[in-house]
């Protein structure tokens, strides 16, 4: 590998996002970047986040995917603004396609603006496109022991979204255990226990949202 050419793609990816969080600053727009494995349920909250809240909030996504428009088409079925990033085989959004993307939206007029990254606990943690947060999402069939492997992700996010929980008489996943290992990592990180089949903990992740706005627009 060649260190000085990773370091410099790295540095311009840093300043974009940069310029991003001014702009986003700017318009007091609240900005979440979801990191997760794939089929954690990032776009199935993202669905129950946009039709619950949107009486009040303005939202809108990016969604980050290898191929097709599959997760794109589902957000907008809520009436949210969706905006599909496709990276032909890469393994995370950066802030220069964040930056594309983002001209499609109208930001003066948008509260929250998620982005929905490509299915990877690794890669998408080490490129910043300009966000508030991160959000790790975990989801109960991966196991208990992710936070323990995958550290950086836990170590760089803001909140955890711990997902499928309706599946939990069905797998053997820890949940103290889990949160054991997250909170080891980061112990302010709020974790919330959910399920968008049924509805369980969603409320809390709510609320975390509005707050996180509240913030933002009194910066």
């Amino acid at each position: 590998m060649d260190i000085p050419v990773v370091r410099n793609i790295l540095e311009a990816n840093e300043k974009m996002a940069d310029q991003l969080r001014e702009l986003f600053s700017r318009h007091a727009v609240l900005v979440l970047n979801l990191i997760s494995s794939p089929g954690a349920g990032k776009t199935s909250l993202l669905e129950r986040t946009l039709a619950d809240l949107k009486n009040e909030f303005s939202m809108a996504v990016v969604e980050g995917d290898c191929q097709t428009d599959n997760d794109a088409r589902r957000v907008a079925a809520t009436g949210a603004k969706a905006v599909q990033v496709n990276t032909d085989g890469g393994c995370h959004l950066n802030s220069s396609m964040i930056q594309a993307a983002i001209q499609n939206f109208d930001l003066a007029a948008t509260d929250i603006l998620f982005v929905e990254n490509v299915g990877n606990l690794v890669c998408p943690v080490e490129f910043d496109c300009g966000e508030d947060f991160k959000i790790a999402l975990l989801s109960v069939p991966e196991g208990d022991d992710k936070p323990e492997k995958y550290p950086v992700l836990f170590e760089k996010s803001s909140a955890m979204v711990l997902n499928k929980s309706d599946l939990l008489p069905y797998v053997d996943f820890d949940v103290d255990r889990a949160k054991k290992f997250a909170t080891h990592l980061n112990k302010d990180m709020p974790i919330f226990l959910t399920s968008c089949r049924t509805g369980e903990g969603l409320e809390g992740w709510y609320d975390w949202l509005r707050a996180a706005v509240r913030a933002k627009k009194s910066r």
